[in-house]
């Protein structure tokens, strides 16, 4: 670190400042510490560098701070938050909260942290979003069926019972309709899903490579090579082509190419980004089922009226809320602006259905 000791006092301001950067320097190490005691191999190992790089930042502080450096104040709410999750759910949402940590680091507009401290958190932001994105990848396919479930059942079914609560038809009415539309908006949902994922793995299945130059091989014509064609058609050149031919026919052993011919592993990796059709169909109708029961929830408790709809708006907008800050935290953005960006949307689309609900009837009696 290239900090020296000055013979200058600090203010009291700085000794705050700095003492609340230490004790958030120390929570960060021991963060990284917690996450990389559940990993392995590389991973545990970039977890294990981050660590230490704070534990230099800290000395840096440390050096500053001279005899202020002891009995510290508790680090930020967040990076308590941080530690929590560390312990309890593990990395995925805690790497893209940690990523935003890093991406806020003040010390860029603080004089008396240096250049390098600076940069130093500028690069474990990338270091984060990459491991953070590993996590992304395999969440994918289920968080994405998940997610948009969950907001498509709490929008639409919130939107129609809206528009039928508009229209001053009767409680009974309303929960009626609004058990149809969770059936048949969850029943969609997962035939949607279902269709995708497997048309998904059957596209893959049709274009990946087989290993029927290897059964064929044995009883083709040596002076009419016909595998030259497979290979070029694969993306090689005639030279590579002719000469991955000649593996295959005995002439040589060496496999220049693996990467055009069948690869089990390749398939398996491509399989598991897609995700299961059966897994995708159920999350999307279970999600879609539990966000559209929401809404309705007041009705089937026996609600009526302006009561029913103030309940379903404020047990809708709390959920909105959630599922928006999640999917913030997950993607790295602000939870608070992805929260009211979903609460926006969705009472928004209530507010347009009742609209016309109240057009078409005598309101809400």
């Amino acid at each position: 670190m290239d900090t020296e000791p000055t013979d200058a006092q600090p203010t009291p301001q700085q000794i705050r400042r700095w003492r609340k950067y230490l004790a958030d320097e120390i929570a960060e190490a021991k963060l990284y510490e917690q996450l990389a005691t559940k990993k392995s191999g590389e991973e545990r190992q970039v977890l294990l560098g981050l660590a230490e790089a704070e534990k230099r930042h800290q000395e840096h502080w440390r050096t500053l701070l001279g005899e202020h450096a002891q009995k510290l104040p508790s680090p930020s709410i967040h990076r308590v938050l941080l530690g929590w999750m560390a312990r309890v759910f593990g990395s995925v949402f805690v790497l893209a909260l940690a990523q935003r940590a890093e991406g806020d680091s003040p010390y860029g507009k603080d004089q008396d942290a240096t250049r390098g401290m600076a940069a130093d958190e500028e690069v474990h932001e990338e270091v984060i979003r990459a491991l953070a994105a590993r996590g992304r990848e395999k969440l994918s396919g289920g968080f994405r069926a998940a997610v948009f479930g969950a907001n498509d059942g709490l929008v639409s079914n919130f939107a129609l019972i809206m528009g039928m609560g508009g229209t001053g038809v009767g409680a009974t009415v309303v929960l009626l309709t609004g058990i149809a539309g969770l059936l048949s908006g969850a029943l969609s949902m997962a035939a949607g899903e279902f269709i995708s994922v497997r048309s998904q793995r059957e596209l893959l299945d049709a274009t990946r490579p087989t290993q029927v130059t290897l059964r064929a091989a044995p009883d083709l014509d040596f002076d009419h090579n016909e595998l030259v064609l497979v290979y070029r058609a694969r993306g090689l050149s005639e030279e590579d082509a002719e000469h991955r031919a000649l593996e295959r026919l005995g002439v040589f052993t060496c496999d220049c190419k693996p990467e055009r011919s069948f690869n089990p592993e390749a398939e398996e990796d491509e399989y598991a980004a897609v995700g299961s059709a059966w897994t995708a169909a159920g999350s999307s109708f279970c999600f879609f089922a539990g966000g559209a029961l929401i809404p309705v929830l007041p009705y089937l408790l026996g609600a009526e009226g302006w009561w029913a709809v103030g309940l379903s708006t404020g047990l809708v907008g709390i959920a909105l809320l959630c599922t928006g800050a999640v999917v913030g935290l997950l993607s790295g953005a602000s939870p608070l602006k992805r929260a009211l960006r979903q609460l926006a949307i969705g009472l928004g689309a209530a507010a347009i259905t009742y609209t016309l609900g109240t057009l078409l009837g005598v309101g809400v009696g």
